[in-house]
């Protein structure tokens, strides 16, 4: 018998190229209105394996340049992205990831762009970041005349078009936000930036620490006024051509999100237009924000999906001590318990965007917090349980487990790190008595269905006649998100996901890792909801 040779390459997964993101993602299909068919075009647009290659490399490449000034020193302010930037903001905007719910007369425009954005973000979330603040820029812009209103007709057309050149030259537009700076970060009333009334609008001057998308058309952003804090729309182009004095003072070298290019700005008296009542700043970008957060509770769901497929495809094609290695038990439970953290997380958000469509005002108020919350909690751990699945090449830069590792963290801290969110949440139910209602109706529908889901009722109904303060914030928060979750799984198409849920993450049945599922668990009728 001759030896093996030593070189050859054996038990190792055939290279993908193509993902099934619409084909093989059965609980997405389920969730999606059948008379919306954005969700599934796209995905057949981002799952090519050309897109997905262009996906790999913008979120492990070197990413935007900043360049200031031109050769002769005049000032530029211009960030050059990678080809393959434009080439998914394209499939994304043209998709109708941003106009769609606006412009769709048929019902579940939201709950289609919380799909498309769950789709994107298992590709390449730093493209996200432009395409939703535009969505979410919309419906503010909408509200007013002037520049607002040509933007906000612009920003409604499905389609890319990344000229830096003044809006009457434009075939569509970006919307990017500038709130943050460096003393108040989420207290956003501690801004300094300076609004004074010249020829009929303002001259803003001062800083911003966080600008995302500074290529954008236009950006909302806030100033301190005559009247106090206010909203403004801050042009990067004037009429005539010239630049705005918006200076790009550097790009931040973040942990992730490489393609989406945040920067730090300096507004040197730029010209800006007000946007709703002097002295109402908050109150009017609020809306943009309640939408942002939207995004920010779907995406983690997106990124917990690739990681869970790529561990899944690696087991399914990886034979160790005899064995593939998704029938190694012990794999298999890790796997199940990913599969059931996954499945929550969609659960939950895809119900939050159906909050939006049917304009549960109040509810989707309270439920956008608890999913953004609990979600990006969440996100984290199973990113990095799949990577460990993986092995070492789950280490490696060839694979998307580094860049969906450092993308977790990302979605928790923009828009309202989770002290705001759950903060935010203490103030929503003590003033919108209707958005509690609205929770606790529907979780009682699934009452009677599970021991430790009725026990999780009585907890929280107990908790709040407790009147429990700021420093209980987060315990009431991850109280509702779970019990939320737990709810709609109970009441979905498979009972068993919803019981091994309530069991585990309710009932204490289950340990302090992914893994640790109650003996007897069918993991391999869990693993196969992840799969067609």
């Amino acid at each position: 018998m001759s030896p093996a040779d030593p070189f050859a390459i054996t038990n190792q997964p055939p290279l993908r190229g193509a993902l099934p993101l619409w084909n093989g993602d059965p609980v997405l299909r389920a969730v999606v209105p059948g008379n919306q068919t954005a969700p599934r075009h796209l995905a057949e647009r981002l799952g090519r394996s050309e897109t997905v290659s262009d996906g790999q490399r913008l979120a492990t490449g070197p990413g935007p340049v900043l360049e200031r000034f031109d050769t002769g020193g005049r000032r530029i302010d211009t960030v050059v992205y990678p080809e393959a930037y434009h080439r998914l903001m394209a499939i994304g905007l043209e998709a109708g990831y941003a106009a769609l719910p606006w412009i769709e007369s048929r019902p579940g425009g939201h709950t289609a762009h919380a799909a498309m954005v769950y789709l994107a973000s298992q590709i390449e979330p730093g493209t996200c970041c432009p395409m939703t603040m535009t969505y979410a820029a919309i419906p503010v812009l909408r509200r007013h005349d002037g520049l607002a209103a040509d933007l906000a007709r612009l920003a409604s057309v499905p389609a890319y078009d990344p000229a830096d050149t003044p809006l009457a030259g434009k075939t569509s537009a970006t919307i990017g936000m500038a709130m943050t700076e460096k003393q108040g970060g989420s207290d956003v009333r501690a801004n300094r930036t300076i609004a004074e009334p010249a020829d009929g609008a303002h001259r803003l001057t001062g800083h911003k620490w966080f600008c995302s998308a500074p290529m954008s058309d236009a950006f909302l952003t806030l100033a301190q006024g005559p009247e106090g804090l206010s909203c403004f729309l801050v042009p990067r182009r004037l009429p005539d051509g010239t630049l705005n004095a918006i200076h790009l003072m550097r790009l931040k070298a973040k942990l992730g999100n490489r393609a989406n290019a945040s920067a730090e700005i300096e507004y040197h008296g730029a010209h800006a237009e007000l946007l709703g009542a002097p002295g109402d700043g908050v109150r009017t970008i609020l809306e943009m924000v309640h939408h942002t957060r939207l995004d920010t509770a779907v995406a983690p769901a997106g990124l917990m999906r690739r990681a869970l497929v790529e561990a899944l495809y690696w087991a399914r094609n990886r034979q160790t001590f005899g064995k593939t290695l998704i029938d190694q038990p012990l794999m298999a439970s890790v796997l199940a318990d990913l599969t059931l953290e996954w499945l929550g997380a969609l659960r939950l958000a895809m119900r939050v965007a159906t909050a939006f469509d049917d304009q549960e005002t109040e509810f989707a108020r309270l439920a956008v917090a608890l999913a953004k919350y609990w979600n990006n909690k969440r996100c984290p751990l199973v990113t990095a349980e799949a990577m460990e699945a993986l092995g070492g090449m789950g280490y490696i830069e060839d694979t998307p487990m580094p860049w969906l590792y450092r993308e977790a963290p990302l979605n928790a801290i923009w828009e309202g790190s989770g002290n705001i969110i759950a903060l935010d949440v203490m103030r929503t139910i003590a003033r919108s008595p209707g958005a509690l209602e609205t929770l606790m109706s529907e979780l009682n529908s699934a009452r009677g269905t599970h021991a430790a889901f009725d026990a999780g009722i009585a907890g929280l109904e107990a908790m709040l006649a407790k009147s429990p303060d700021e420093s209980q914030a987060r315990r009431v928060t991850e109280t509702m998100a779970l019990l939320l979750q737990t709810s709609l799984l109970l009441r979905g198409p498979t009972p068993l996901a919803g019981e091994v849920f309530a069991a585990t993450r309710l009932g204490g049945d289950w340990g302090h890792t992914f893994g640790t599922l109650p003996s007897g668990v069918d993991t391999r009728a869990l693993i196969a909801l992840a799969q067609s």
